[in-house]
């Protein structure tokens, strides 16, 4: 008849109770994995913030840490949604979750309704029509930061808008980021060029990855922020064209008539 050692039998229990509590943790951590709840899409890609500051956590829920903050009226590129959350991306290619309650959707084609016609060009919505996907999104973008402060909405004139995407496209051709083109010269210069008349006007540019960040960085630049909400512009051109520098190159210009 074997006896087992009293030593070795304590010895046993100690790697018995080691593998029995790895194996719990183990359990515990793939029970907490599948109980993740599921994303679903949203049908539109863009937000902006309502509340004067808003946390972006690394998950969804406040139990998670905080990663970035928002403020009032950034926008923010939206993937999808958990829960209450979006699943979000800002400036700076941080990714996180933001609570639903503190964005506002901002949909396609929101800022764009009615029928205005411009002087001496084609009818809006024939301009509007031409945008491409990233120039439409800045467009909006814009306006609804002006209609944020109660002014009316900027109206694409067909001319300005050539015009605008000639510049990105020289800004990325020739490569310079500069208001003054060397083919070009000023935006000035440059609008009596193609003939296009106005009694004020302005232009900014950016580059940068996402229409969304393009437009954040001007709302927090003073005097790109003059531009965009001065209430003497009514119309705009908005170029925006792929670049190997910084992403994309944004040209947008107002005109007053």
């Amino acid at each position: 008849m074997h006896v087992i050692n009293l030593k070795k039998w304590k010895k046993l229990l100690k790697i018995l109770f080691v593998i029995s509590v790895i194996l719990g943790i183990s359990i515990f951590a793939i029970s907490k994995t599948f109980a993740m709840q599921h994303y679903y899409n949203v049908d539109f890609t863009t937000g902006m913030v309502t509340a004067d500051a808003l946390n972006v956590r690394s998950g969804p829920s406040t139990e998670y840490d905080v990663i970035a903050n928002l403020r009032k009226n950034e926008y923010i590129r939206i993937f999808a949604a958990i829960g209450s959350w979006y699943i979000v991306q800002i400036e700076g290619d941080y990714v996180g979750a933001v609570s639903q309650k503190y964005v506002k959707p901002i949909y396609p084609n929101s800022n764009n309704s009615g029928s205005n016609t411009n002087t001496g060009s084609n009818s809006n919505s024939t301009a509007v029509a031409k945008l491409t996907a990233d120039e439409q999104e800045t467009f909006n973008l814009i306006n609804q930061q002006r209609q944020n402060q109660g002014l009316s909405a900027l109206k694409v004139d067909a001319e300005l808008q050539r015009v605008a995407r000639i510049k990105a496209q020289d800004m990325v051709d020739n490569n310079y980021f500069s208001h003054n083109s060397p083919i070009y010269g000023s935006p000035f210069d440059m609008l009596k060029s193609f003939k296009v008349s106005y009694k004020t006007a302005a232009e900014n540019i950016a580059g940068n990855s996402s229409n969304s960040a393009a437009v954040n960085a001007w709302m927090n630049s003073a005097g790109h922020k003059a531009n965009i909400l001065n209430g003497s512009y009514q119309y705009t051109g908005v170029g925006v064209v792929s670049s190997p520098t910084y992403g994309k190159v944004y040209v947008q210009m107002f005109i007053g008539k």
